[in-house]
């Protein structure tokens, strides 16, 4: 198992106008961020293989300052080609507005919060690939943090909203909480702001989604009939944002909507249209470096490269997007055992991933979607497919095995989520029903 991995111990799935509205709004936009950004797993994702031969340079001077994780050495920055071993990456979406005040609203007081917190996976033999996501108001126990100024450490809690880490020490803390939570290393991160989901969306031309029954959501702006819908910019980043105008109205839904549109974009930068366009490949790969604050171990080119190379070819219902099974509690959620740690343990082990539950109550499966045709069968002109039926068989002979496809681990039923592959399309709740 790569050193990148360590195993738990033992024992152990179309309006223009971004509205503020306090706390609650700022959440949902954050929210956002990351669980796209997840999908800009997919710039790294098939594009990062083309980053390095366009434009390197432009693309890494446009970069914002990287961030120190605890865990990370200095070994050498690998050659182009896919990475060796698996890999472990936190994406985390940041409510920050700091220089985007004009675009999005002053900063208050509730701070720097990561709304979105999210894990890549990527096995070691590069054949599968997981994106599982934490609820915002999840409690976990936060360890002692680094300060980011250097001038020592932050007091270990017990209980607090995975939200709030980002505030407390930054992007390193962060990732420390949740590989206390997993008990999985993870030695690279990415933390990405409001912007970065417009410039995103914009570059691959818009991201197309199916909308079941319409959306009304005064707070964000949004207001979609049934059917399928193209979306960029502003109209994405309101469409991720969007909680009162979809399921039951609450933040898991919101999830699996998130999860839709991720892998409607996942599809969308896989596909032939964009990975043949040299504009869009650069702008991708542009917008992701521009938007993202990245640790040190993401901050050369050839790394973010050598991990897109190692995902570009995994088949769409290998990649999986998986929310974490929680359950109520005062205030938020917490943790529904043992699938939890089942989910990690398997993470862990480097098993691929097999969904048992539905993808939620925020969507449900695509009508339209496409179907693959059967394969027609081939003309052949081997003997023994003409041979006399009454003719004995050899003895000797023995039948071929037949292939299967290993099913990994199958997760919980209480883990909901789809994979890259699934069409589906989102429950909308109109104003009268909220």
């Amino acid at each position: 198992m790569s050193d990148q991995l360590r195993p738990r111990s033992a024992g152990s799935k179309n309006l223009k106008t971004v509205a503020r509205h306090g706390r609650l709004k700022k959440s949902n936009a954050a929210v956002a961020v990351a669980k796209f950004i997840a999908g800009s797993v997919a710039v790294v994702l098939v594009s990062g293989f083309s980053v390095a031969a366009i434009a390197t340079y432009d693309v890494v001077q446009s970069a914002p300052p990287s961030v120190h994780l605890a865990n990370e050495g200095n070994g050498p920055v690998p050659s182009i080609g896919a990475i060796d071993g698996g890999v472990n990456m936190l994406v985390v979406g940041s409510d920050s507005r700091v220089g985007q005040e004009a675009r999005f609203g002053p900063e208050d007081s509730t701070g720097d919060l990561n709304d979105v917190t999210m894990l890549l996976h990527i096995s070691e033999d590069h054949s599968n690939a997981s994106v599982i996501s934490f609820p915002r108001d999840m409690f976990v126990a936060i360890p002692s943090c680094p300060k980011e100024d250097g001038s020592g450490s932050h007091s270990a809690m017990s209980s607090q909203k995975i939200n709030t880490t980002l505030t407390y020490g930054g992007l390193a803390c962060t990732v420390l909480t949740v590989e206390k939570l997993t008990g999985l290393s993870i030695p690279f991160a990415a933390e990405v702001q409001f912007s970065g989901v417009m410039a995103m969306s914009s570059a691959v031309g818009g991201v197309p989604v199916c909308v079941a029954t319409r959306i009304e959501d005064e707070y964000t702006g949004t207001f979609l009939d049934p059917g399928e819908h193209t979306l960029e910019g502003y109209e994405a980043l309101q469409f991720l944002r969007t909680r009162h105008g979809l399921g039951d109205g609450g933040d898991l839904t919101r999830i699996n909507n998130q999860q839709l549109f991720m892998s409607s974009l996942v599809r969308t930068i896989k596909s032939a249209d964009t990975l043949s366009d040299p504009t869009k490949v650069y702008a991708l790969a542009k917008a992701v470096t521009a938007n993202m604050r990245l640790s040190d171990s993401l901050s050369s080119v050839t790394t973010l490269a050598s991990i897109a190379i190692a995902l570009k070819d995994i088949d769409l219902d290998q990649v999986v997007f998986a929310q974490v099974p929680t359950g109520s509690t005062t205030g938020g959620v917490k943790a529904v055992q043992p699938a939890f740690d089942n989910l990690f343990e398997a993470v862990a082990a480097d098993q691929p991933l097999t969904l048992s539950g539905t993808t939620g109550r925020g969507t449900e499966a695509d009508p339209n979607a496409p179907v693959e045709a059967e394969p027609e069968p081939s003309a052949t002109t081997d003997p023994a497919a003409t041979a006399d039926p009454s003719a004995t068989a050899d003895p000797t002979a023995t039948e071929a095995p037949v292939a299967t496809e290993d099913p990994g681990v199958v997760l919980s039923e209480s883990v909901t989520g789809q994979t890259a592959g699934d069409y589906t399309c989102t429950r909308g709740r109109t104003l009268e029903n909220q």
